[in-house]
Parts: structure tokens; C-alpha cells; sequence
């Protein structure tokens, strides 16, 4: 059972301590970058992981993909300096690309389904890259180290923070959600401050906080995401979600490391100043578990 160290107090009023009671594991991402910042390691297929959100956004794609072309958001690249000055223009949001090749039956289904997303996620930029159109496309996909496609590749700030190849469109919105969300119920915290800000503000009224710690790669926190989405719409009354990727930046990975925190997704459960204890692991019907139990209602199973 996970631990937390002595050094790690809070500056105001309460130390943090933890409860001791077990964990339900399922596939998880181990933390391998605890000594230095090195990608976490590949994570296995996920069980027993939520799709409704995915579905629900599938649902309009399908529904909506026949629209005319005038409506896409998609911007067609066609040189690096095309590619780089769109990146810029992005600044801090999120830059979604799909190279594509015209011969691929794989790119021709699923470019739809990112034409839908376009339209509904406006703070989310949207790039088609055709590597077979021209030597320019494909000289920016040899800089870009494609080798196969359709390849998805997520920017910001210019740079590269995700990459996938062959995904279908289930994974391609859960991704979406992941590294683009910046405007939910979900709280998007960036430091150890930023946790202590988000704690202080929840003691006078005793709410529940909900932490998501996971990993910028990790395909079990990616998959379990849409589920902290939804449960942050439907128990906003009672409960604060918010999300730290640990690999973000050192802030981030030294809170990990006084959290002892060794897999991920991890779920801190904290109220009043003190956590109260940990779920690790991404299922859904176990998190919905864990997050009644620690409001106080009984769960049996």
C-alpha cells in the first residue's frame, strides 16, 4: 500500500495522512520516469473502461460527417512552412493532425469522424496532412517521422505531446477529450500549488475532491477520462474533479513522488485538507465506487 512521506505537508492548516484500505488494480501504467523524465512505459488494454462519452460524440459523427465541405474546420496543409506557421497560430491550444495518404482506405474512414470533431471541439485545431500529395508534404512528413497512416500526432505550444498510429474513432475522441479539455468541471492543475490552491478553497465546505493523477502517454488514463468528464457534470454539487498530468513538468512529478505514487491512473480521494485514501486503476464501476463511498454512502459488492 502506497504511502505518504513525511516530507510532504501542506503549508495550511492540515498535514495529509491516508487511509489503509485496499486497492482494486486493473491494467495500469507504471510511473518509470520517477529518477528522471523519460515516456512512461506501453500500458495494456484497459477493461471494464467507460465509452459513453466516445459513443455519444461517434453518434453526431456518424450522424453528421455528410455535411458539405465549406463547414470543415479542418485546415490542408501542404509544406513544413505551412505546418509550423499553423502550429504558432495555435499558440496554447490544442493541434490535432492526421496524415493521410489517397490510396488509404483506413484514412478515407476515419477523416469523417475528424471533420465532425472539428466542428464541435472550436478550441481544438484540426490539420490534414496528404503525404502522397507532393515532395513537400512528404519531405514534412519524413522531418515528422511518419512511417505509416493514418498517424495522428497532438501539438502544443509547438510541441509534440501524443502520437498514434491506425486508431479508430473511439480512441481518436478519447484523445481529443484528454489532451484538449481546458474548459470543463474538471480542474487542469499544473503544480504542487496548484493542488494545495484547489484543497484550500474545498475545507469551508467540506466538498469531496476528486484527484486524477495520470500520465501524458498512458492509454488507461486516456480511456478513463471521458468517465471523470461525465461524473464531474452529474456530481458538481457535491464533488471537485481535477487532473494532474505528472510527466508535465518537474512540479508535477515532485508532487508524484510525495504522494508515493508508482501507478497510474491513481485517484486521491481528499476532504477536509486530509486524504482520505486512493483507488489505482480504471474502471469505471470501481471509481464510481470509491467516490461514493468516500461521500459517505454505503457501497456493497
Amino acid at each position: 500500500m502506497a504511502t505518504i512521506t513525511n516530507s510532504f505537508i501542506f503549508k495550511s492548516p492540515a498535514s495529509l495522512s491516508i487511509s489503509t484500505h485496499p486497492n482494486k488494480q486493473l491494467p495500469l501504467c507504471s510511473l518509470q520516469f520517477l529518477t528522471t523524465q523519460t515516456q512512461a512505459s506501453s500500458c495494456a488494454a484497459v477493461r471494464g473502461s467507460n465509452r459513453c462519452e466516445q459513443r455519444r460524440v461517434i453518434t453526431r459523427a456518424t450522424s453528421s460527417a455528410a455535411k458539405k465541405a465549406s463547414e470543415e474546420r479542418v485546415q490542408k496543409v501542404h509544406s513544413i512552412e505551412e505546418f509550423d506557421e499553423a502550429l504558432r497560430a495555435a499558440k496554447n491550444r490544442l493541434v490535432v493532425v492526421e496524415y493521410a495518404s489517397s490510396d488509404s482506405l483506413e484514412s478515407s474512414q476515419i477523416y469523417p469522424f475528424m471533420v465532425d470533431l472539428s466542428r464541435q471541439c472550436n478550441d481544438v485545431e484540426f490539420l490534414l496532412v496528404m503525404g502522397d500529395e507532393s515532395d513537400k508534404t512528404r519531405e514534412l512528413c519524413k522531418r515528422e517521422k511518419i512511417e505509416q497512416v493514418p498517424h495522428f500526432s497532438f501539438y502544443k505550444s509547438m510541441e509534440k505531446i501524443h502520437e498514434e498510429e491506425g486508431i479508430g474513432p473511439e480512441r481518436l475522441v478519447g484523445d481529443v477529450l484528454y489532451y484538449g479539455d481546458s474548459h470543463s468541471a474538471v480542474v487542469q492543475l499544473h503544480s504542487r500549488e496548484d493542488v494545495e490552491q484547489v484543497i484550500e478553497e474545498n475545507k469551508e465546505g467540506h466538498k469531496l475532491v476528486v484527484l486524477d493523477v495520470g500520465l501524458k502517454h498512458c492509454g488507461p488514463c486516456v480511456k478513463v477520462y471521458p468517465t471523470v468528464l461525465k461524473l464531474s457534470r452529474q456530481m458538481a454539487d457535491s464533488v471537485v474533479f481535477a487532473r494532474m498530468n505528472g510527466d508535465e513538468n518537474e512540479s508535477c512529478m515532485q508532487f508524484l513522488r510525495d504522494m508515493d505514487v508508482v501507478e497510474v491512473p491513481t485517484f486521491l480521494f481528499i476532504r477536509d485538507g486530509v486524504i482520505r485514501g486512493r483507488y489505482v486503476g480504471s474502471g469505471k464501476g470501481e471509481l464510481i465506487g470509491e467516490i461514493l463511498r468516500y461521500q459517505g454512502v454505503r457501497v456493497t459488492y
